[in-house]
C-alpha cells in the first residue's frame, strides 16, 4: 500500500459514495487509475465493505451501553456464536482482564435492554455474570480506522 493507496482509503472512509472521478481528482491520479486502485483494494481485502451510518434515534437505537460478560470456558464458542449473530450487538470483543468479553449494544431503552439481557444473553450457558455500562452521551463514535503511514510500505 502506497502513499495514493492510503490517500484514497482516508477518502473512502470519510465518505464511501465518492465517484472514481472524485477520489482521482483528490489524489491526483486518471480516473482509470483510480478505479483500478479501488479494485485492487477490494480484491485484496483493505476494502471490506461498503457501510451507510444511521443515526441511532431515527431507527429506534437511542439507548448504547457497553456490557462486560465473564464466561465459563464451557460453552464459551457457542455463546459467542449466538451473541454475533444479534442484531442488537454492534461488538463483542475477546478482552482481558477481569472480563472475558465486552459487547456494545443498540436498544430503543431499558424496558428493551432488561427483555433482552434476561431473555437473550444470561440463559447461554456459558454466560456466569454480566455487567451493563450505559452511555450517556457519544461525544464520538466512529468506525474509521487510522491509517498508518508505513502499512504496506516497500
Amino acid at each position: 500500500m502506497d502513499q495514493i493507496d492510503r490517500k484514497i482509503c482516508k477518502l473512502l472512509q470519510q465518505s464511501g459514495r465518492m465517484s472514481n472521478a472524485e477520489i482521482a481528482n483528490a489524489v491526483g491520479v486518471p480516473v482509470s487509475t483510480a478505479n483500478d486502485r479501488v479494485r485492487r483494494l477490494v480484491a485484496n481485502g483493505t476494502i471490506t465493505g461498503w457501510h451507510v451510518h444511521l443515526a441511532p434515534d431515527a431507527v429506534g437505537a437511542d439507548l448504547c451501553c457497553f456490557v462486560m460478560i465473564d464466561m465459563a470456558y464451557q460453552g464459551e464458542a457457542e455463546a459467542c456464536a449466538v451473541l454475533v449473530g444479534l442484531d442488537e450487538v454492534q461488538e463483542l470483543h475477546h478482552i482481558s482482564g477481569a472480563h472475558s468479553y465486552l459487547m456494545k449494544l443498540r436498544l430503543r431503552n431499558t424496558k428493551e435492554l432488561q427483555a433482552f439481557m434476561s431473555e437473550k444473553v444470561k440463559p447461554l450457558p456459558a454466560v456466569q455474570r454480566t455487567e451493563t455500562i450505559f452511555s450517556m452521551d457519544a461525544l464520538k463514535e466512529s468506525s474509521a480506522l487510522r491509517i498508518a503511514q508505513d502499512v504496506g510500505s516497500k
